[in-house]
């Protein structure tokens, strides 16, 4: 049995939705609902995507069994943060267009992505360190839904894990925020007063995000059905491919085309409803 989740951003839309669907509903939230489903996946997926054209809700077709995962990895910028921290540093350094271009095509996947790094920190040299602070104070903020997702599931006994292709100096302090256990990054060195214009080796990238997964399923025993991953750029596709539940938030096109699940519309607590959470299980701070 299969089931579709419908997760819109109003009521309205949501029902809209579900009316264009046959089969048993279970609303999960006044906004989200779980409609059993039969017939083969891909077919459906085809048929749905028809049906709800034009409305504002996001759906996923997932088997009825095993949607409640015990592991989370996600990635930090532009999917658990509303910012890309290295754009941010670039403004401080009045170079936010030049960096920012060659971010949107690493995340286009259209970059090698550890050389595009390199090439975007060595254009921070010389950045105090000041400003990479006044960077996290006055532009770092979580997404909408963010602390309940990483709440509500570390509840239910998932582990979570913040896996970047930023920067360590942002990922530990996100993680820390958001509520995630562990955190891996980049580490961006400096001389004890301003960047270096080096980052780390070796670089955190598309296999490396991939590795955190993998090595996160070995070292918790669980199996690759039983983990979500998110994110929103071509250096997460792998990991979002290898998941039982891979979803791309709020992505790249050719992320979204790729991941098979894909939030356009919701917020991080869609990523709950996709597991059969209901709104009065949500912990929300």
């Amino acid at each position: 049995m299969l089931c579709l989740t419908l997760v819109g951003v109003d009521e309205d839309a949501t029902h809209a939705a579900a009316d264009r669907v046959e089969g048993p509903a279970d609303w999960l939230s006044p906004t989200a609902v779980d409609i059993a489903l039969n017939g083969p996946a891909d077919v459906r997926q085809a048929e749905i995507g028809e049906a709800l054209a034009g409305l504002p809700v996001d759906f996923c077709i997932q088997p009825a069994e095993g949607r409640r995962k015990k592991l989370f990895v996600a990635d930090m910028d532009s999917t658990i943060i509303g910012c890309e921290c290295i754009d941010e540093l670039a403004d401080m350094a009045g170079i936010k267009p030049k960096v920012a271009a060659i971010t949107e095509r690493a995340m286009r996947g259209e970059l090698d992505f550890p050389s595009a790094l390199r090439e975007r920190v060595g254009l921070l040299k010389g950045l105090p360190l000041e400003a990479v602070a006044r960077v996290y104070a006055e532009r770092v903020r979580l997404n909408k839904g963010a602390r309940a997702l990483t709440a509500t599931m570390r509840t239910n006994g998932a582990h979570t894990l913040l896996v970047s292709g930023g920067f360590t100096y942002f990922t530990g302090r996100v993680a820390a925020d958001a509520g995630f256990e562990e955190n891996q990054g980049n580490r961006l060195l400096d001389d004890g007063s301003a960047l270096t214009g080096i980052v780390g080796e070796p670089i955190l990238g598309r296999e490396a995000k991939l590795k955190a997964l993998e090595d996160a399923v070995a070292r918790y025993r669980l199996s690759l059905d039983e983990t979500l991953a998110v994110g929103d750029g071509a250096n997460d596709l792998d990991m979002i491919k290898r998941a039982g539940l891979g979803v791309a938030y709020h992505a790249k096109p050719v992320v979204a085309a790729a991941a098979g699940v894909s939030i356009a519309h919701g917020d991080l607590t869609a990523l709950l409803y996709l597991q059969g959470y209901r709104a009065a299980e949500i912990i929300r701070s």
